[in-house]
């Protein structure tokens, strides 16, 4: 009965782990930069750049800059999100859970996560490469969670959300077909890297794939980031946080399978820099910003699969987010934190989490 329990309470994280670090492990191999099979944050960035929102990078002469591309990943994780909760009876529209307030939350998380180079899931993932920085950025998210925590103690609610139509649920995964229909079409209007990290992706058939079956075990597991370390606080509950483990263990073993060797070092980490104090405090923001959203971005990508009108409004403010931090110079790179004033953007980023923490308390009336 033990072994029965065991399998039917962490069986699906721990297999949802697996196939997220071998998936990533995959996607590297055939083509994606070092240590970022999957990451959110970038790949977001990147469909910014693409749609021209960001040109970080530009060179006038190539027409292109350094991180744009349809990142066929985060449709696939929607998508394969909307199908498996539309077989599973579990597509159901809500939203109007105070959406302004997540959009300026999620701005701020995306500037976070673009400081450290890297949203919670790929903070795992490098772990799993070897990349040292990422441990540090792990200490900065469980920091930031366990503030969140601290104001979900006092009665934090962003309020609660309402049933919405099935066509305003459907907007934002049909979003996403339209932007695989523009991947595999490719106009001249959609920009695509020739140089940098933009460059680097795996063939986008198999990207889109692989995201499918990603997407839809997130969506049965309740995958996140965030959740685990919250859970295991609040609930002392682990089962969130047995996939984190297995992710990482599997790009560990991965990493060797594939050649790639495993070097634990903070320096000459791909796509990464050692300015051990901006990957805390960024990810400090990260941890807290998706407590307030109540969840991290995979998460808010799934739950917007789900036709969760909150979550594809949280998932847009990533997108602005990332368009503000590369406009700005906000965005770090392999040499550094970027040169526009990210100290900043950063405190301004603690204080309008605060008062959003604060001004949503159960017992604060206006």
């Amino acid at each position: 009965m033990e072994k029965e329990s065991f399998l039917k309470r962490y069986g699906l994280l721990i297999a949802t782990g697996v196939v997220v670090g071998a998936a990533a492990v995959l996607l590297t191999a055939q083509g994606n930069p070092a240590n970022m099979g999957f990451c959110i944050a970038c790949f977001l960035r990147d469909i910014a750049g693409a749609l021209n929102f960001q040109r970080a990078g530009f060179d006038a002469e190539v027409g292109t800059g350094i991180v744009q591309y349809l990142r066929p990943e985060i449709m696939g994780l929607v998508l394969g999100a909307a199908i498996m909760a539309a077989v599973k009876k579990e597509f159901r529209p809500k939203g109007g859970s105070s959406p302004m307030v997540r959009f300026i939350i999620a701005v701020f998380v995306m500037i976070g996560a673009l400081v450290f180079l890297g949203c919670p899931l790929r903070m795992v993932i490098r772990i799993g490469g070897g990349d040292l920085n990422a441990v540090v950025g792990l200490v900065g998210f469980v920091l930031g969670i366990l503030i969140g925590i601290a104001f979900l103690k006092r009665g934090f609610s962003l309020q609660r959300a309402y049933k919405q139509p099935l066509g305003e649920g459907l907007v934002f995964p049909g979003a996403m077909v339209a932007l695989v229909v523009l991947l595999a079409a490719a106009p001249a209007f959609i920009i695509f890297s020739k140089s940098g990290p933009g460059s680097q992706h795996a063939p986008w058939l198999l990207a889109l794939a692989v995201a499918l079956v990603v997407g839809a075990l997130a969506q049965r597991s309740r995958l996140c980031m965030v959740g685990g370390i919250r859970d295991a606080v609040l609930f002392q509950d682990f089962r969130l946080v047995s996939a984190f483990i297995a992710i990482i263990v599997t790009v560990m073993v991965g990493n060797l399978i594939v050649g790639n060797g495993l070097t634990f070092s903070f320096t000459d980490q791909p796509v990464a820099h050692n300015e051990a104090l901006w990957n805390l405090l960024g990810m400090v923001l990260v941890g807290w910003g998706s407590v307030l959203l109540g969840g991290c971005p995979l998460r808010q990508l799934i739950l917007a699969g789900e036709g969760n009108t909150d979550s594809a409004v949280t998932v847009t403010g990533f997108v602005v987010g990332a368009a503000v931090a590369h406009n700005f110079n906000l965005a770090s790179s392999a040499t550094g934190i970027g040169a526009g004033p990210v100290a900043l953007a950063v405190v301004c980023g603690f204080v309008v989490l605060a008062v959003i923490s604060v001004m949503n308390l159960a017992k604060v009336e206006v």
